[in-house]
């Protein structure tokens, strides 16, 4: 009998979003085929709390932000975060200054993990790290490749009015967002839209999506072909942006 696929999990601390890609990720893990040697969740960002709230308050608006603040400290009270959920689950922990840190990569050498998956990981993973895992390492992105690379493609995509969001999983080269595409699947956008509810969707679109790929990961590593187009790649959005958005008819929550 095949042996389960070894794999080790990266990603940042978001009790909002992320963390619904993990509710249905962990929930229908098959464990008999899928070993899941740990988890690492990073800081979001990499840079002080202050700066990550002053970003975030540029991006969604005085109302907004406090309504978003609202719900990350309703979800702080009732101690809901990724590291818990993954707990709950019996998943191993895996703590880390940096990925690229020696140190993390001598434990993650001794995992011998087949293959390890990106969700929203704050770092670039580096040359050390990705040539690590026997079938190297996969990321997940919400934008179409290569035309949406960069920050925040859910965002960008109903900005630039596609009638869908494209969750993409990549190969992971030293070049961001540029390795072979796996798998695509389309989570439909309406003509009004909220930014939330498509965050929530996609990501948890994507933890299926990952399970699916995962298991049948060497066969697609075969099959995986380059992104085709031409090349993008966006920023975090700026106020202007997001007046330009909501002028489109869409909202942020």
């Amino acid at each position: 009998m095949k042996r389960p696929l070894r794999t080790l999990v990266i990603t940042e601390s978001d009790p909002l979003y992320v963390i619904r890609f993990f509710e249905v990720f962990f929930e229908v893990l098959p464990k008999d085929r899928i070993e899941l040697l740990g988890v690492t969740v990073s800081k979001a960002f990499h840079e002080p709390i202050h700066r990550t709230a002053r970003r975030i308050l540029r991006f969604y608006g005085p109302v907004d932000f406090t309504r978003l603040l609202c719900r990350w400290g309703a979800a702080k009270v009732a101690g809901r975060s990724i590291e818990s959920l993954a707990s709950r689950h019996g998943h191993r922990l895996i703590p880390a200054e940096s990925v690229n840190a020696e140190s993390y990569l001598e434990q993650v050498r001794a995992l011998e993990p087949d293959v390890i998956v990106s969700v929203a990981a704050p770092e670039i993973f580096k040359a050390p790290l990705l040539g690590i895992p026997r079938l190297g390492c996969v990321n997940i992105h919400s934008g179409r490749l290569p035309a949406y690379r960069g920050m925040m493609p859910t965002f960008w995509q109903m900005l630039q009015g596609e009638s869908d969001v494209t969750v993409t999983i990549h190969r992971m080269v030293e070049r961001l967002d540029a390795g072979e595409i796996l798998a695509e699947e389309r989570f439909p956008l309406r003509s009004s839209d909220r930014l939330d509810r498509v965050i929530t969707g996609t990501k948890r679109l994507g933890g299926r999506l990952m399970i699916d790929t995962l298991l049948d990961l060497e066969a697609r590593l075969e099959a995986g072909r380059l992104p085709e187009g031409e090349p993008g790649y966006f920023r975090f959005p700026a106020p202007g942006d997001v007046r330009r958005f909501r002028a489109k008819g869409h909202r942020m929550l």
